[in-house]
This record gives C-alpha cells, sequence and structure tokens, in this order.
C-alpha cells in the first residue's frame, strides 16, 4: 500500500509545527525519517495516522485521500502506527493487549494473517511473558508488544515512531533483526527514527526534516555521509 503526503500543514495548539512536507513510501518499501528532537517527524506520523486533527495538505493511503477521516477509519483502510513511548495497556497482559489490536484489522486473507502465534514466533520475547500485565515488562518487551499490537490489526502500511528510543543496544540489535522479517513479510513501512545504524539496516530512502520542513532525500548512506547535512540537521 502506497503513502503519499504532499503540503502538510500541522499545528498543536496555535503553534505550527508543519509547514508543507511532502513525501511518499510506495508498496513494499521501507522509508526512514530523520531528524533531531523536535523536528517533526513524530508529528508527521500522527498526521498520516489522523491522531493530530489539527492538520491541512493531502495525505493518500492506497489512493484514497485521508485528510478529514477519523483514525479508526484510518486503520481500517490497513494503516497501522506504533506511537513514540510503546503506550502498552499496563494492567492488561501481553495476551490481552494483542487481543485489543484485533479490533482494527483491516484485511483477512490468509496469506497475510499476523495471527497470534505467528507474532510469537517473530518475536519469541512475548511467548515466555504472554500472561504478564504489560506494565511488568521490561522496555524492550513493552517496544516489541507495542509492534506486535499494531502488526495484529494486519496492516498493509505500517508507521514506526522512535521504536529504539531509550532501549539498551544489545536490545536494539534484537529488535533489528525482528523488524528486518517484518520487511520481508512485504509490508511498506514508514520509520521515524534517530539510531541512524537501525535507519541504514532497514531503509531504502531517507528523508531528513528539520523544523516542520523536509529538508534533504536520497539513500541513507549518502545523507549520512554528507558533511552539510550531518552538521545541520542531525547534530552529528
Amino acid at each position: 500500500m502506497r503513502l503519499s503526503i504532499q503540503s502538510l500543514q500541522a499545528w498543536h495548539g496555535r503553534s505550527q509545527a508543519l509547514f508543507g512536507v511532502d513525501l511518499h513510501v510506495n508498496e513494499g518499501e521501507t522509508v526512514a525519517l530523520i531528524g533531531r528532537n523536535g523536528a517533526g517527524k513524530s508529528t508527521t506520523l500522527q498526521c498520516a495516522m489522523g491522531v493530530l486533527a489539527q492538520r491541512s495538505g493531502s495525505v493518500e493511503v492506497g489512493g484514497r485521500e485521508t485528510i478529514g477521516l477519523s483514525p479508526h477509519r484510518i486503520a481500517r483502510l490497513g494503516m497501522a502506527l506504533v506511537p513514540q513511548g510503546r503506550r502498552v495497556f499496563r494492567e492488561l497482559t501481553v495476551e490481552e493487549n494483542l487481543r485489543a489490536g484485533i479490533g482494527s484489522r483491516a484485511r483477512h486473507e490468509a496469506d497475510a494473517d499476523w495471527s497470534m502465534e505467528r507474532l510469537f514466533e517473530v518475536f519469541p520475547l512475548l511467548a515466555g511473558v504472554r500472561s504478564s500485565k504489560g506494565g511488568w515488562l521490561s522496555g524492550g518487551e513493552q517496544q516489541v508488544l507495542a509492534i506486535a499490537r499494531a502488526l495484529i490489526s494486519n496492516p498493509r502500511l505500517l508507521l514506526l515512531d522512535e521504536p529504539t528510543e531509550g532501549l539498551a543496544p544489545r536490545v536494539v540489535e534484537t529488535l533489528a533483526e525482528q523488524l528486518l522479517q517484518v520487511k520481508r513479510a512485504g509490508l511498506t513501512i514508514l520509520l521515524a527514527e534517530q539510531h541512524l545504524g537501525l535507519v541504514q539496516e532497514l531503509a531504502s530512502r531517507t528523508y531528513v526534516i528539520d523544523r516542520g520542513v523536509v529538508r534533504a532525500e536520497g539513500e541513507p548512506a549518502a545523507l549520512l555521509a554528507d558533511e552539510q547535512i550531518r552538521h545541520a540537521y542531525l547534530s552529528l
């Protein structure tokens, strides 16, 4: 499923956060959105999912305009968001968290079915804590649970907002391997991320955003090798 964002503007109250963002993700492609804290990465994903209502411009999901649609209607089109900060249900068990994601399923083809058992195979860490409450899990376990909860809705387009935030390096390595499995399943993925190693491992193209404006686009290796981009927009 293709995602196309054009002339996207967004506001947090009276403060404008995005100033005409343009980007696209082709079907089956993984694209990264990188930039400093506060650059507009999360806001862009929230607008795409309809979570942030104060937005204008165009967001097409599979050729359908979604500006004006509520998040649950956008989810029904086949898109899922893994939000920054995980936001798992702390008083529900892992299995109950996953069942909560089934209600927004967009399709039911057997070859695309992210069943609970398939998720436990891809994310074996969850299998060992399937009866544990979300609030008892480590940060890494909660992040994996948040991703699995999004996948169980059988999305065709997955938005990942800072999935490695606050995770130890070894946990990030394991998560990267698991996200590669998700990528190989053929999903379209838009990844907002500051861990540049993960970006280079997963993404075929990258957009650099700063102060709500896309400043550059290209292959991850080429962008990250550009000293001017690194210094001006990435604090490297």
